[in-house]
């Protein structure tokens, strides 16, 4: 008999992490956290913030709530906006683009840009063949 057992943890196997009292979605995520407070206290950044809700809307209709997983204010007052990723989802994919066509919405000066930081050290689960031991 074969027994299954339930898999009760995300469903891409991001572990969350808590770094200065606060949950971020991955490791990888937690890491770059850090990583920003210590350009913050070596004053190469003005400041940042976690997981900003930004409200998607196409010709005033709202679509979807996307929460961004960072925003980074440069010493110059430009803003940068940083997903970072692992995996990326359709779904996933699909809001990104949307933000990027609405992302005007967004800017508070003409120099505001985005960036997506992948994690290199990700890789696909292995499939394994149940026939082979």
């Amino acid at each position: 008999m074969v027994y299954f057992k339930k898999w009760s943890g995300n469903k891409y196997r991001a572990k969350s992490t808590i770094y200065n009292d606060k949950t971020y979605h991955s490791k990888f995520e937690a890491g770059y956290a850090e990583s920003l407070d210590w350009m913050l206290k070596n004053k190469e950044i003005k400041g940042w913030e976690r997981q900003v809700k930004l409200e998607l809307k196409v010709n005033g209709f709202h679509i979807t709530n996307y929460y961004i997983d960072f925003i980074i204010t440069h010493l110059d007052g430009t803003k940068e906006f940083v997903e970072c990723k692992g995996y990326e989802t359709n779904e996933w994919l699909t809001k990104w683009r949307l933000l990027e066509a609405t992302f005007e919405d967004f800017k508070q000066s003409p120099d505001d840009f985005m960036t997506m930081v992948k994690q290199s050290s990700w890789r696909p689960p292995i499939k394994r063949d149940k026939n082979k031991s």
